[in-house]
């Protein structure tokens, strides 16, 4: 439900019933570097699916729970062309982008804070919003 609400595109009016007040973001990617919340997470995907990428989908491949932890990890691909015209003009590129979400949760079961694991500069090659530096295998994996 909150994998699907969040890269839906739903935004935090569809998922923060299920957070705690406050829960923390992170990651280790350029594109998010102003992302500390979920709140804001969750905008930011928000207009990645309704307005950058509108036919985007994710395709969730692995997830596992460690209960002792309180951690739900999900492994899943991102995929979706580039026809709005945000943050730049369309590309019409495609993307097909792995990540790994880590999320923690209390003892109710609401979210208190997630990592994002993606290698964002791959994604921004395959859409051509980085030119430079770019491996040629960005390419391949989206055809």
């Amino acid at each position: 439900w909150y994998q699907r609400r969040v890269h839906g595109g739903e935004g935090w009016e569809a998922v923060k019933e299920y957070v705690v007040d406050g829960a923390k973001f992170k990651a280790q990617a350029g594109a998010l570097a102003d992302v500390s919340t979920l709140q804001q997470y969750t905008d930011w995907m928000k207009v990645i699916a309704k307005n950058a990428a509108p036919d985007s989908t994710y395709e969730v491949k692995a997830w596992g729970v460690d209960k002792d932890r309180k951690t739900i990890a999900v492994y899943a691909i991102f995929r979706g062309t580039h026809t709005g015209d945000v943050p730049l003009p369309a590309t019409l590129k495609k993307a097909s982008s792995d990540y790994v979400y880590v999320i923690t949760v209390d003892d109710e079961g609401k979210v208190t804070g997630m990592t994002k694991i993606w290698n964002d500069e791959w994604a921004m090659c395959q859409w051509g919003w980085k030119t430079e530096g770019c491996h040629a295998k960005t390419q391949e994996t989206c055809q």
